[in-house]
């Protein structure tokens, strides 16, 4: 009988993450929860006499020290735009990546929040807005370490991940033959917009990565940030029919356009967008 293959969070016991805050010089009070998170693992960590700290643990071999401080530095950027973003914090020496026994980890001040109402044109708006704003700065200067959102790298890789066993091998064959027919209508699509700009986006904007406080939705987990075409960071907020998605998108782009220009052909990038995630 094969032995359990043990994984690397499974260190992460409620010892290793006090240690891991108290090494910042925080001084934790013990309380402890576990949120939500897919790649990596994220808690809230209670502080003696202050806010608690949210402590995010970064999944081992993802992503290289140089795109987390990226990452990292591309939210302070946009928090000195006065933009509505959870920042990393910072400790005396400007650092936001720490290691601990390991790990590599950051801590972010708690924010409260509900989810947006995207059914509500008027949020949009505002969203739009400031999808608008963040695009102006993410456009001043492109990601160097941090990967690029094209048709390689959210395709082709992807696909070639079926030969690596994380199928069952009765169905390999099923799954080649689709995603072959897939990629090449993907890349009929791709190939029809014709020249696409590439900026800094957050990646991965749905409702689960927007905190609705103070008529103003906060961004957060910019885990996924990359270059991308910008209609990346807007097609997630549409749902509905097409004829509610008509009217979502115009509520968008019309914030949107307030602050940065929006290229009307990149809505045919949606539909191979949502194929590729």
């Amino acid at each position: 009988m094969q032995e359990a293959t043990n994984h690397p969070f499974d260190r992460l016991t409620p010892d290793f993450l006090l240690a891991a805050v108290e090494s910042q010089g925080l001084w934790c009070n013990g309380r402890q929860l576990a949120l939500n998170s897919y790649e990596n693992r994220v808690y809230q960590i209670g502080i003696e006499d202050a806010e608690p700290v949210i402590a995010k643990f970064y999944r081992p071999g993802r992503w290289s020290d140089e795109q987390i401080r990226e990452e990292h530095d591309f939210c302070l950027e946009l928090a000195g735009h006065e933009l509505p973003v959870v920042a990393p914090w910072q400790n005396a020496n400007g650092e936001t990546l720490f290691h601990h026994d390991g790990f590599r980890f950051a801590l972010f001040p708690r924010r409260g929040g509900r989810a947006p109402e995207l059914g509500d044109l008027d949020s949009l708006f505002t969203i739009g807005r400031l999808m608008g704003r963040i695009h102006l700065v993410g456009s001043a200067k492109a990601f160097t370490s941090r990967p690029t959102l094209d048709l390689d790298s959210y395709g082709y890789r992807s696909v070639a991940l079926i030969e690596e066993g994380f199928i069952p091998e009765s169905l390999e064959a099923s799954y080649q033959a689709a995603s072959k027919e897939l990629l090449a209508l993907v890349a009929e699509k791709w190939s029809a917009v014709g020249d696409i700009t590439y900026i800094r986006t957050h990646g991965d904007c749905h409702v689960g990565n927007m905190l609705w406080r103070e008529d103003l939705p906060h961004f957060v987990d910019f885990d996924d940030a990359r270059m991308a075409p910008a209609i990346q960071d807007l097609w997630m907020l549409l749902s509905g029919d097409r004829r509610d998605q008509v009217s979502q998108v115009s509520e968008v782009v019309a914030g949107y356009e307030e602050f940065f220009e929006f290229h009307p052909r990149e809505l045919k990038l949606i539909e191979p967008l949502r194929a590729l995630r």
